[in-house]
């Protein structure tokens, strides 16, 4: 996968956002103001994702390119590396099963509002 694949499929979800919240290299992705994909824009040299915890393991050890998620929760959290060995198909459906994650926590309110967007 490379950044414009990244960046189209993220901006391409629902109510998505764009930030830099912590410097000018790492490109954040938020639904509804929480973050689901985050990446340094300079390096693309890894792509942190949301992911359920057990899946999360299981995906670890079935693939050398999913680790625990760099400077996150490492419970919640996997770090992908785009390095050209998983398709990307794969590496979408893991972004949007990040994705999915966070829209399933938000207050109905902010659901509600996602829906109508």
């Amino acid at each position: 996968m490379n950044i414009e694949t990244y960046y189209n499929y993220c901006m391409s979800l629902p109510g998505v956002t764009e930030e830099f919240p912590f410097n000018e290299d790492v490109l954040v992705f938020k639904v509804m103001g929480k973050m689901f994909a985050l990446t340094n824009v300079e390096t693309f040299d890894g792509i942190n994702l949301k992911c359920d915890p057990v899946r999360a393991l299981k995906l670890r050890a079935a693939y050398e390119e999913i680790k625990p998620g760099y400077h996150m929760n490492k419970k919640h959290w996997n770090t992908v590396v785009p390095n050209g060995s998983l398709e990307d198909d794969f590496i979408i459906e893991l972004i949007r099963h990040s994705y999915d994650l966070i829209v399933e926590k938000l207050p109905v309110k902010k659901k509600k509002k996602l829906k109508n967007s």
